[in-house]
């Protein structure tokens, strides 16, 4: 309870949270002022989507391109690429598969964003030297999100059906949107509601804000870095990246007179209010990683394999072990606030290079979570795409043991090298 009040009172910590509601906030926004309706019908009116596999295109790579954060990211990927999907009968199951492959796992190779920010958060309170090098340099071995993106790419252009994902697929192409016993995880018109009656539906209202949170972010790093982006505060810049894009959302619907300040302010607080959940786990988990390291559990765990395993089996070890918390957890940010914490200090006894094992926690963290069907992302991504989320879950898990067989191989050639 001791950590939980120092965690929380952390101004790090806190920006974190404050993210958490104030990107709820956003995409209530976004959706009340017209804009996902209109970039959906923008889409839609060009054409430029006349097959099911150029709808399996689209989809990945809008989540390619909104790379902010994950939520949002599945979010307008789900709700642009649906009635596709359904149109060109292909499964909603493979949508699910596509837009979750394409979030988290985009998310976690690129630093100046929400995930970003919150790893050079942990990173910077383990005392890393720093973290935007460290966090840049475990791009390139962050195996398994890089496997993921590259098969959900390979399964939209090729149509590679593995496992249960075929019949799934066969399923479809006869019309049938889910299996008898399955049900849609939310209702399409719950996901992106239309706005009030007489909103007009412009893709600006979307498109604007994001750029906006997308170009903000190295500029508040370069600002808090005093004129260097890697000196810059990852927590600090995204907070101020969101806010902005909120801002401008703002702006629009009120420079427009297609929304009121009241009605704003309803829907901000209902999209914060949406998020509550996922800001409790994330302060539980960011207590749990305190204490672990109050603890000295990583220098005692550091001990203990140092001696124990050969270095060639601790990347893929701690990958595995990553990808179990994450798994049981079913969050990604709460098994990198426990595993960083571990990996860091063995790193260090062993005097060899951390970005490996920066990369191994942060891939395991990806890969259970993406196997899990408590997780946020795997239950958002079924809830954007209409699907059944048992049938999402069992449909995308040969895809993910595949991606996790190359990233655990990948971490053991990587520790034989080190």
């Amino acid at each position: 309870m001791e950590a939980l009040v120092t965690v929380g009172g952390e101004p790090g910590n806190l920006r974190v949270l404050m993210f958490t509601f104030a990107m709820g906030s956003l995409i209530a926004v976004v959706r009340t002022n017209g804009g996902i309706r209109g970039f959906v019908d923008w889409l839609e009116n060009r054409e430029w989507v006349t097959t099911g596999r150029r709808a399996q295109v689209l989809a990945w790579i809008v989540g390619l391109v909104i790379f902010i954060e994950s939520n949002i990211t599945i979010l307008v990927a789900g709700s642009v690429s649906r009635p596709l999907f359904d149109r060109f009968r292909v499964a909603r199951e493979k949508l699910a598969y596509i837009i979750d492959s394409t979030s988290a796992p985009i998310c976690i190779l690129i630093p100046f964003n929400a995930w970003g920010a919150y790893v050079l958060g942990l990173l910077g309170g383990l005392g890393v030297e720093n973290p935007v090098g460290v966090f840049v340099a475990s791009v390139p071995v962050n195996f398994y999100a890089l496997a993921a993106v590259v098969l959900a790419g390979i399964t939209a252009t090729t149509g590679l059906n593995l496992g249960p994902m075929a019949d799934a697929e066969e399923r479809a192409s006869e019309g049938e949107l889910h299996w008898d016993h399955a049900s849609a995880m939310a209702d399409p018109d719950e996901i992106a509601p239309a706005p009030p009656d007489g909103i007009p539906h412009r893709a600006l209202n979307m498109l604007l804000p994001v750029i906006v949170m997308v170009v903000m972010m190295p500029v508040a790093m370069f600002i808090t870095g005093d004129g260097s982006l890697a000196e810059g505060s990852g927590t600090t810049s995204v907070f101020w990246a969101v806010l902005a894009g909120l801002a401008a959302a703002w702006m629009l619907a009120l420079g427009q007179r297609i929304l009121s300040v009241e009605t704003l302010s309803d829907s901000s607080l209902k999209g914060a209010s949406g998020l509550t959940g996922m800001a409790l786990v994330l302060l539980l988990a960011l207590t749990l990683g305190d204490v672990t390291q109050q603890m000295g559990t990583g220098e005692y765990v550091a001990g203990v394999v140092s001696g124990a395993l050969p270095l060639y089996l601790l990347l893929p070890m701690a990958f595995l072990a990553s990808g179990g918390i994450a798994f049981a957890m079913g969050s990604s940010w709460g098994t990198f606030a426990i595993m960083l914490p571990v990996v860091v200090p063995i790193a260090g006894s062993l005097s060899v290079s951390l970005p490996p094992f920066v990369a191994a926690a942060l891939a395991g963290g990806v890969f259970g979570d993406h196997c899990s069907p408590i997780s946020d992302t795997t239950i958002i991504s079924s809830m954007a795409s209409a699907s059944d989320h048992i049938e999402h879950v069992r449909t995308q898990l040969p895809y993910a043991l595949t991606a996790g067989s190359v990233a655990a191989l990948g971490f053991g050639i990587l520790g034989a090298v080190l």
